[in-house]
């Protein structure tokens, strides 16, 4: 068990939890949620040991293992992948350098072969001669092939260091887990197996995700950070809401109740305090004035954005039309003769196990790329706007947000730029944030709303939901799913891709998969699954 007594933490004026008490006890996951600087990530560093709060103290259990996952991808690069999972088990690990050094003497002196006894029975209660098939089984799952396990780290991409570090936080069941965004860079096989993963663990899990259905997957409780405090909810992610929901209501309900109740107090107050005949009344009346209980309700940290995408025009009878298109990246060909007809009304996502071809596909349609041969040609009536997965390129220069979003068309001024983004949650003085100073989230914001100026009748978004927290997410959500033009996407939340997707266009190595079909139907079909497995095969007959 971990718990956390009178946790107490501000910045300034701002405070950030106020006598947070909480218990985590083992086979429950916890998804730990809240607005995007309500504190998630910084309660797991508290959780972690990694961060001091200002005041209270976390407590775990004696002798019980923690893991986190990190988020350093540097941390150990010159690490082999497989060292690296086994680093998660520290004590494991200590002991297998040890071991092996001393096996790797040349001359073994009874003292060494004293303490290579003790080594071996310790290794063996940690369950040592399975460490490397339980890493294999976990680097499996995570879609890291087993060419890379021997690999050094640093020659791995940022995608799968992210991965091996997954692995590692997952490996030889410790008792507590700390996961802060853990679906981040994996593919929806991967998630899946993660979701199966954690329902089969028996210890205890925190978890910080954005991803609403990995939430109602994966998660037995909810820990709510709202408030100043964290208050936790017995199911997923879903019953949360609606409890929440409820409970909000009811207090609201009860508040109008008192308030109305209030007022006719006061009314007849005020018109029989000076009638002698009503004065009993009158002072009985304040007295039940006086003992009526109008709570204050606090002011929540969840805030929703006002995301909202017209076109200017809809769409002609010529949408897109993509004939041969090819483009290698650093030696490898990610897009290879890829033909496609975009048609009206479609919402296409595109899936697959390579981020980098998908990435690769948008940038060229968006005309940030070219391909090395093929073609594309957008209908006379369309015009696009695109959302890229990188977006440091947009705020390179220094300056402040109304000056950064009076950049793009219609230059209406600083009034018009400062209403626009308020409605994106810049207010007041947060419309002057500096642009080097904003958080992942704030950026992903100012692009949705760079977006929703152009009234482009062809949304392209790669990953549009990293950095968002839930309330963003579900703006964005909604919006995407009233607007009635065409819509090209990537996306690893489940959830987002389900509700959002009307035709599924898998990338695969062999070629493309085309379905008109719901994202769920698509993911239980068992001739895509058929067919998903004869490209891939064949694919691997052409590279032998």
């Amino acid at each position: 068990m971990i718990s956390a007594s009178n946790i107490c933490l501000a910045y300034g004026r701002r405070t950030i939890f106020k006598n947070v008490n909480i218990k985590f006890t083992p086979g429950n996951c916890y998804g730990l949620i809240g607005a995007n600087g309500a504190g998630k990530s910084t309660f797991l560093k508290i959780l972690a040991g990694d961060s001091d709060p200002d005041k209270g103290e976390v407590s775990i259990g004696k002798g019980l293992r923690l893991a986190v996952l990190r988020q350093d991808q540097f941390a150990f690069d010159e690490e082999t992948v497989f060292n690296t999972v086994i680093m998660g088990h520290e004590r494991l690990y200590a002991v297998m350098a040890e071991r092996e050094a001393i096996y790797a003497k040349e001359e073994f002196t009874e003292e060494d072969g004293v303490r290579s006894g003790e080594l071996e029975a310790e290794f063996a209660e940690m369950n040592g001669y399975d460490a490397e098939s339980e890493a294999a089984v976990l680097l499996n799952g995570l879609g890291i092939p087993e060419e890379l396990r021997h690999k050094k780290m640093k020659e791995l991409e940022g995608g799968e260091k992210v991965r091996v570090l997954l692995a590692q936080a997952l490996f030889g069941n410790p008792d507590i887990l700390l996961l802060d965004e853990p679906t981040n860079h994996l593919d929806l096989k991967s998630i899946q197996w993660l979701e199966e993963f954690l329902g089969r663990f028996q210890n205890t899990v925190i978890v910080v995700s954005h991803d609403r259905h990995f939430l109602n997957q994966a998660c037995t409780h909810i820990a709510d950070i709202d408030f100043g405090t964290i208050r936790t909810y017995v199911g997923n992610y879903d019953f949360w809401y609606e409890a929440s929901q409820l409970v909000l209501k009811q207090k609201q309900d009860a508040n109008k109740k008192a308030s109305d109740k209030a007022n006719e107090l006061k009314e007849f107050i005020a018109r029989f305090s000076s009638n002698a005949s009503k004065a009993k009344q009158a002072t009985s009346r304040k007295k039940l004035l006086d003992k009526l209980d109008i709570e204050e309700l606090p002011v929540s940290s969840r805030k929703y954005p006002f995301v909202v995408f017209k076109a200017e025009r809809p769409c002609g009878d010529i949408i897109l039309e993509v004939k041969g298109l090819s483009k290698t990246i650093d030696g490898v060909k990610v897009l290879d003769s890829l033909d496609l007809i975009v048609n009206k009304g479609d919402k296409i996502v595109f899936v697959g196990g390579s981020s980098v071809a998908k990435t690769t596909l948008l940038q060229i349609l968006a005309g940030e790329l070219k391909p090395d041969s093929g073609s594309f040609r957008w209908g006379v009536t369309m015009t696009s706007s695109y959302f890229p997965k990188e977006n440091s390129a947009y705020f390179a220069k220094d300056m402040n947000l109304i000056e950064w979003l009076c950049q793009f068309p219609p230059h209406e001024g600083e009034s018009f730029a400062r209403g626009f983004l308020g409605r994106m949650l810049f207010s007041g003085d947060d419309a002057t944030k500096m642009t080097n100073v904003l958080s992942g989230g704030e950026k992903v914001r100012c692009m949705l709303a760079r977006m929703m100026l152009t009234n482009a009748n062809a949304l392209l978004f790669d990953e549009p939901t990293n950095h968002l927290d839930l309330e963003s997410i579900t703006a964005l959500n909604n919006s995407l799913i009233n607007f009635s033009e065409v819509i090209l996407f990537t996306s690893h939340d489940h959830k987002f891709v389900s509700t959002l997707a009307n035709r599924i266009v898998e990338l695969t190595p062999g070629g493309v998969i085309d379905r008109v079909m719901s994202f769920d139907e698509y993911l239980e079909n068992a001739d895509v699954n058929a067919l998903r497995e004869q490209l891939c095969r064949g694919a691997a007959d052409l590279k032998l």
